[in-house]
């Protein structure tokens, strides 16, 4: 017999509602949850593809430890006394700092990873901290850090009633949104057309979402900053800046004037290969629009200036009158966010902290590059000890960071390793310890991190439509018992780790006086705690401490776990509102409009304003059917237009040399490659693009079908150097690279 079950699909950003068809314990079907209050209904390739994803046969069943140089299967007894064997003389012989946690992107997509890495961390108390964010979109943290105080107060475009989207380096119709939380993308720009509204894409590569839209600018890339700069010129200049409401929030707005009035569109221009006519246009039309919101995205962050044009999409969004403001960019309010402290001056956001220890890399936001992770590992320096031992959850970076060879070498040196991940992979391969998680039906599923970045607020929780199997542990146990024993608490039960943040938070609470629960017993409140588990129980707090939540009892109509679980297609919150200043956390209570980190840092851009690239530079790209290194593996998601080939414009491949479908050999900083060329104009003259996220064909995974058709490491043409200085975010777009064909011989070797 068939049955039904609901399950927020965990595959990318979207989060959207799923009916998953189970036979036994096994999903046979996937398709969009009509009545989910989010998605409604819709669903992309990866969302139907659930059932193949979730039970893919080379997904780890058990614990593997590595005996005499072999990982074989365990216990997980044996699994966890190998990790606290691991650590805990590391930490004690070396201290904390040498031991680096690595926590990739899949840790944003679980509870477990939303719950338990934060508890780790400061267990730990390593600064060894190494994330996804720093290949992706640590600038815009660092950016809103510098503009509001808080690096996860990041403002998002409003989809559904906007009148004129600009996106920069953002491709949704590919992505499904990022930093933007929003079900159907295509569909709300469509929406957005329908009603008369206006849909311009800066991006070099002419994408499906350019395709859409009412006007393409095919930008150099790696200038997006000097774009905007120039566009912020331009409001100013011909006195089109009107802050409207957000004015009495401002700090700065005159030295932002004097700060930007430089990059004119005649300078730069020549430096973006746009028009100065057409930027002035641009600023122009975004002034006029009766609402707007500029949007950029991974395309705008992985580069030189990522933080810079980070800053400079929320700059123009305020002088245009459009942060916090229907239609424009506001900040969504998730159920599980703190409580709403009143506004008023906070504490700021600070950078560098600390610095790495081999290259004096400054910390942002509590992380190190991780393009830096390598030299962490194997090199030696008379400031402090490297990283001896390495925890990774549901990380890649082999394959996800620069120079992935070096790192690969690195790994192999380490005292001890253990990997929380589902495959034998291109760096799990390298554990002393592989925990795996159970398939994602076999988990409960609530977004912390993306309903902070929701284009409309709502809350959605779904338990685990499939009981877990025989053999197989909670992911949630796997994390709290990671704690006990990197932590010196190995053997306690794990529910200690789940009460302990509860007496902590609670305790918290009830001593601050905008709390809800402010003076009551936190053990009083504990025992009202509802949920069939520890992160269940979690997860009832937050609620009920959250901006909608009931405070214990003191709203009846409030939000609790119980509330939410009958609601099985959640419950929506509403349209985005305004909220400034209560969001602001800045020493002044204000938005900082020119912070000095970011003044700072102009006259690196205005040097940019002179620099013109001589040969082919490369960008990255993304298919709808994929999502990093993580769903190669999947027969339904790879294959026909999902494959790792190098676009190339026709131009420069009469130029070349370079035919269609034959083998070219790329060379970058880091080292060469070599892949399928696909001869097209949808990526502009000068440019070259290749998919990020493959190169599975490293001996000792247990990845089958991803090595039959493994593709290349796009980051092996880097070495790690290039950062964008602020945020230590790696510089994987906009990088020089030689392009030349391989010899016919040559070619048809490495077909073989």
């Amino acid at each position: 017999m068939s049955r039904t079950a609901l399950r927020i699909c965990p595959l990318c950003e979207a989060t959207c509602g799923l009916t998953l068809t189970i036979e036994g314990t096994r999903v046979t079907g996937a398709r969009g949850d009509r009545d989910d209050v989010f998605s409604k209904g819709f669903i992309c390739p990866k969302g139907a593809s659930f059932g193949a994803v979730d039970g893919d046969p080379d997904r780890l069943r058990g614990p593997l430890v590595r005996k005499d140089g072999v990982l074989r299967d365990a216990t997980w007894a044996e699994a966890f006394d190998a990790v606290a064997e691991g650590i805990r003389p590391v930490v004690e012989r070396y201290g904390p700092h040498a031991v680096g946690i690595v926590l990739g992107n899949p840790n944003v997509h679980t509870m477990a990873g939303a719950l338990y890495p934060p508890v780790l961390i400061a267990a730990l108390g390593t600064h060894s901290l190494f994330t996804a964010s720093t290949v992706d979109q640590m600038p815009k943290h660092v950016s809103s850090g510098l503009l509001y105080g808080d690096a996860n107060a990041i403002p998002v475009p409003d989809l559904d009633r906007t009148d004129h989207l600009l996106l920069i380096g953002a491709n949704p119709l590919e992505s499904n949104g990022s930093l933007c939380t929003a079900p159907d993308f295509p569909g709300r720009l469509k929406a957005l057309k329908a009603r008369g509204g206006t849909l311009t894409v800066i991006d070099p590569r002419r994408t499906r979402t350019a395709k859409l839209a009412d006007r393409h600018i095919p930008i150099r890339p790696g200038t997006d900053a000097l774009l905007l700069a120039a566009m912020a010129s331009v409001l100013f200049e011909e006195g089109l800046v009107d802050t409207g409401e957000l004015a009495p929030h401002l700090l700065g707005i005159d030295e932002l004037r004097d700060a930007v009035k430089d990059f004119t569109p005649e300078e730069a221009a020549e430096a973006c290969d746009v028009d100065a006519g057409v930027i002035r246009e641009l600023a122009r039309e975004l002034a006029a629009a009766p609402t707007a919101a500029v949007y950029g995205r991974i395309g705008s962050c992985t580069v030189a200036h990522g933080t810079l044009a980070s800053w400079l999409v929320d700059v123009l969004n305020i002088l245009t009158g459009n942060l916090d403001r229907p239609g424009g960019a506001l900040f969504p309010q998730a159920a599980t966010d703190k409580t709403p402290r009143p506004a008023g001056p906070g504490h700021g956001f600070q950078l560098g902290r600390w610095h790495s220890r081999v290259s004096g890399h400054p910390e942002a936001k509590g992380e190190l590059p991780l393009s830096s992770l390598a030299e962490e590992i194997d090199t030696a320096t008379d400031r402090a000890e490297p990283i001896r031992a390495l925890i990774a959850v549901g990380a890649n970076p082999v394959l996800s960071a620069p120079d992935g060879d070096r790192l690969d070498k690195a790994l192999d040196s380490l005292d001890f390793m253990v990997s929380v991940d589902p495959y034998l992979n291109e760096t799990s391969r390298h554990a002393t310890v592989v925990l795996p998680p159970p398939p994602p039906s076999q988990s409960p599923h609530h977004d912390f991190a993306f309903n902070t970045l929701a284009v409309r607020n709502q809350v959605r929780y779904t338990r685990a439509a499939v009981p877990l199997e025989p053999g197989r542990m909670a992911e949630t146990e796997i994390m709290a018992r990671l704690v006990l024993a990197a932590s010196g608490m190995h053997g306690a039960d794990p529910s200690a780790v789940d009460q302990m943040v509860v007496d902590q938070t609670l305790g918290k609470a009830v001593k601050e006086p905008h709390s809800p629960v402010h003076g009551r017993d936190p053990r009083e409140l504990a025992a009202q705690l509802g949920g069939d588990t520890g992160p269940e129980r979690r997860l009832d707090m937050m609620l009920r401490l959250g901006p909608y939540g009931d405070g214990f009892g003191v709203r009846l109509d409030g939000l609790t776990l119980d509330k939410l679980l009958a609601h099985p297609h959640g419950i929506d919150l509403g349209p985005l509102k305004p909220r400034l200043p209560q969001p602001l956390k800045t020493r002044s209570g204000k938005v900082e409009l020119l912070p000095e980190p970011i003044a700072g840092d102009l006259p690196r851009l205005r040097e940019a304003l002179r620099h013109r690239p001589d040969g082919l530079v490369l960008v990255g790209r993304r298919h709808l059917r994929s999502n990093n290194s993580w769903m190669h593996n999947v027969p339904a998601l790879t294959g026909g237009t999902n494959r790792c080939t190098l676009h190339i414009h026709p131009d420069d491949a009469e130029r070349l040399g370079v035919r269609d479908g034959a083998d070219v050999r790329l060379k970058g900083a880091g080292g060469e490659v070599t892949a399928l060329a696909e001869v097209t104009d949808a990526v502009r003259p000068g440019v070259v693009s290749l998919p990020h996220g493959w190169g599975h064909d490293r001996p000792g995974t247990r990845m089958s079908h991803a090595l039959k058709n493994p593709g290349v490491n796009v980051n092996q043409l880097l070495d790690g150097s290039l950062l964008d200085p602020l945020s230590g975010n790696a510089v994987l777009n906009g990088v020089p690279v030689e392009v030349a064909p391989v010899a016919e011989k040559l070619s048809a070797l490495t077909r073989k």
